[in-house]
């Protein structure tokens, strides 16, 4: 019996997150639809992995837009409504910020109360006497984008409505995040540096980052906190995989699509690796456009110069250097008392910190995670469980060859873990039971990312999420073939992976309508 179905609706490459949101979706509204996944298991880099015999988190931080149970955010609705059932546990703190050149230790909290202010206004003020008024004002300005985000994210309107319904979008959409600060707001420096911590989330210093994401970004966290599984990333991707099957989905994994077949502009199928070639008329592609188009796509003639030249001319997003320990002793006793902090060392500037990425090495600007305080049952009693992490752009990795990358990635590891030891007091060096490194060359081997992306392409002045929703449309070059993980209009993080798949289901039953309807003329 053949293994595969003559004809599906839709194929989707790749059983990511945003895959499996897109089959979902799919198959919800009746589709027929067949997930390939390169991968022994789903999730791709949401995964973990274990280590003498304890389970360790292989990427997933924190989780944005799930929202408490009793006010939840669009993902937790969004997963709720497909019967996915995953064990959300809350983060106890937003992040505490160390700075030490600047003279900044704050650990802020998520919270708006009934009156409309913000819990994390007056820990800024507690810390800086007269600041309340002014981060109020700022995070108000954010969750008004905030909400007319999400509301353009499931309506299309006219420009006109968006000026007169969703001002506060509209007006900030052409700045950045640094000149709306600057000038809508009047605070010191330091409490600047303090609301800009979270930006290592987005890859972009915040001259460059538009404020429509920083707005977003901010008023998400700081509305609902934010959480991790408590069976950790793996088990948000193996939940998905089950209710996609549940649905009706057929989800395979160990398959590896080879080709994207085209015929006179129109998807007409996929080639595996292993040579099963299945029909489709659409396409949802994990693949960066770079690959797509550069190599997938049969033949080569059927790709636009247009598609060539918007793939060349997209810059590529930060990728991931992380280092995750077992150690020997609970955090109290490792002077660890937090769950997710940002630390540096020199002046704080986000602009100096994303030049430095670029580098191999020498990272000021570091985030560390300590599981136990968010998942305790998840860490052996006596042990911490914590990860060292910076966002380098991947091209810190370009002059690295295969005779120096290990040792290349022991040096970075080791600075790492000196720099968080003297921050703490404590030699971790003494405690490691367990070490694992992750750099942008481990993501391009897991899960075939161009250039070990994880975040698609950079969200800048340029090239913002607004001017990408202009461009949606013209950007399918490719009749039924549409993006479908972080490269695509939103990027940056699993929960924008998640919506990215909504989005891509979305453009593909719209596609399938057009099509309805012109076959019936």
């Amino acid at each position: 019996m053949p293994f595969f179905k003559d004809k599906y609706d839709v194929v989707v490459i790749g059983g990511a997150l945003a895959g499996m949101s897109c089959a979902m979706s799919l198959a919800r509204a009746g589709k027929d639809v067949l997930v390939l996944e390169r991968h022994n298991l789903p999730g791709g880099i949401a995964t973990s992995f274990v280590r003498g015999g304890v389970e360790m988190e292989a990427t997933l931080h924190e989780m944005m837009s799930i929202g408490p149970v009793e006010d939840p955010l669009f993902i937790r609705d969004y997963l709720d409504e497909l019967g996915v059932v995953i064990d959300w546990l809350r983060v106890p703190e937003a992040y505490r910020l160390i700075s030490p050149a600047d003279g900044i230790d704050i650990e802020l909290h998520a919270g708006r109360r009934k009156d409309g202010t913000w819990v994390c206004a007056d820990e800024i003020e507690a810390a800086y006497p007269g600041t309340r008024k002014d981060v109020n004002k700022l995070l108000e300005l954010c969750r008004k984008v905030y909400q007319s985000v999400l509301y353009l994210n499931e309506h299309t309107i006219s420009k006109l409505q968006t000026l007169t319904q969703h001002a506060a979008l509209a007006k900030t959409a052409g700045y950045s995040a640094q000149e709306v600060i600057d000038k809508y707001v009047k605070l010191p420096d330091d409490v600047k540096k303090i609301l800009s911590a979270y930006w290592i989330y987005v890859g972009q210093p915040l001259s460059s980052l538009p404020f429509t994401i920083y707005a977003f970004l901010m008023a998400d966290y700081f509305l609902g906190g934010s959480y991790v599984a408590r069976g950790f990333s793996h088990e948000m991707s193996v939940a998905m995989a089950e209710r996609c099957r549940e649905l009706g989905v057929q989800y395979e994994c160990c398959q590896e699509v080879d080709k994207i077949l085209v015929h006179h502009g129109r998807v007409t199928g996929v080639r595996t690796a292993r040579g099963d070639q299945i029909a489709c008329d659409y396409v949802a592609s994990a693949p960066y456009p770079n690959v797509v188009y550069g190599r997938m796509i049969e033949p080569q003639s059927e790709v636009p110069s247009i598609a060539r030249k918007y793939a060349n001319a997209m810059p590529m997003g930060v990728s991931c250097f992380s280092v995750v320990l077992q150690l020997d002793a609970p955090p109290e006793e490792l002077n660890i008392h937090g769950y997710s902090v940002f630390s540096c060392d020199g002046p704080y500037s986000t602009d100096r910190f994303w030049e430095q990425g670029k580098h191999l090495g020498g990272w000021d600007y570091l985030t560390t995670i300590c599981l136990n305080f968010a998942n305790p049952e998840a860490v052996p009693e006596g042990r911490t469980s914590l990860s060292i992490t910076t966002l380098p752009p991947p091209e810190c990795f370009d002059g690295v060859t295969a005779d120096s990358y290990f040792a290349e990635k022991r040096r970075i590891a080791g600075e790492m873990i000196d720099k968080v030891s003297g921050q703490l007091g404590v030699n971790l060096r003494d405690h490691i039971i367990d070490i694992e490194v992750e750099t942008p060359v481990t993501i391009a081997h897991y899960t075939g990312n161009y250039q070990g992306g994880i975040y698609g392409y950079q969200h800048r002045m340029d090239n913002s999420v607004v001017a990408r929703l202009e461009d949606f449309e013209r950007d399918q070059y490719i009749h039924g073939l549409v993006g479908c993980a972080s490269h695509q209009l939103v990027g940056d993080g699993m929960a924008c992976n998640i919506n990215n798949g909504k989005i891509a289901a979305k453009a593909i039953l719209a596609w399938m309508a057009e099509d309805q309807k012109e076959d019936a003329r």
